[in-house]
């Protein structure tokens, strides 16, 4: 790989991370539509912004060609349709946590779910542990229950951000399509719940007639908010090793954290401190050793 080309896939991660990093600015400033109506309008808005794209860079022939594919699976079908309810999953529990001000919560979930990633790997794709990351699997459990039992609050919303978007990840190891194409599906998938939400269940935050011109454009540009930053990973994989992608990943939950100690003026306890501290420190473990692994194997 060419200096440019590294470089270009630096830019392309620093970007994606960046964005994801102060989503929760952008999910506050929606406070007056609840989480699931912004949840059902960013599902709705990212499968028209998805499908845009696709017909704007001439990719209609091949993303039919996929979908024949796909829809020819009933595996796959099953995958992908998983998938969209665990990512949307995700997607409610982080920007409800955003605007009831767990923004500190949502930063700790993303610390973790690269170690839960790691047990999942164990568990359903019989990857090995090694010493050095069971010992960071140890210290993010230790973290975790300390935070519990000290802080006396039980961190779900960590805990559900961690667990879904890690079992989003394991999902799609099973399936090899365009990371566009896939995301297309799976919206396509969730799209129609999202409207009956809207319609039946959710009738206010159907009305953009009640909604200020920022709020209206804000929903509209849930979906660009959402595919963007997607479409940069995507692409910044291409160009790096996934060891390194997993360095830079650390820069959206750091970017969460300090929003939300700085900007939100959430509580940042002596708890907070320490639970941080040993997830930072399993952290450094687990890729210390994950690059080390890489050095021996390349």
């Amino acid at each position: 790989m060419n200096k440019k080309t590294l470089n270009v896939g630096i830019i392309y991660a620093l970007l994606a991370y960046l964005l994801w990093g102060v989503l929760p600015i952008y999910w506050k400033m929606l406070d007056e539509v609840n989480a699931g109506g912004v949840l059902a309008h960013r599902i709705i808005w990212s499968f028209v912004f998805l499908v845009l794209m696709i017909i704007f860079t001439n990719q209609i022939k091949a993303f039919f060609k996929a979908a024949a594919l796909i829809f020819n699976s009933k595996k796959t079908i099953m995958i992908l349709f998983a998938a969209s309810i665990v990512i949307s999953l995700n997607w409610l529990t982080f920007i409800w946590a955003v605007q009831n001000d767990f923004v500190i919560q949502t930063s700790l979930g993303y610390y973790i779910n690269p170690l839960i990633s790691v047990v999942m790997g164990i568990i359903f794709l019989k990857e090995r542990l090694s010493l050095a990351q069971a010992l960071a699997v140890g210290l993010a459990t230790i973290s975790v229950l300390y935070l519990t039992f000290s802080y006396g609050v039980f961190p779900w919303v960590s805990l559900i951000l961690a667990f879904s978007f890690a079992t989003y990840g394991l999902l799609k190891k099973f399936i090899s399509i365009n990371s566009i194409y896939s995301l297309t599906i799976e919206t396509l998938f969730i799209t129609p719940i999202a409207l009956i939400f809207l319609i039946f269940f959710n009738q206010n935050n159907t009305q953009f007639i009640d909604f200020s011109t920022l709020t209206i454009s804000l929903l509209i540009g849930a979906g660009i908010a959402t595919a963007i930053p997607l479409i940069l990973f995507g692409r910044a994989v291409q160009d790096l090793s996934l060891s390194f992608i997993g360095i830079l990943q650390y820069l959206a939950p750091t970017i969460m954290l300090i929003l939300g100690i700085f900007l939100y003026n959430e509580s940042f306890t002596k708890a907070h401190f320490i639970s941080f501290t040993l997830i930072w420190i399993a952290l450094i473990i687990y890729l210390a050793s994950s690059l080390l692994d890489n050095s021996k194997h390349s």
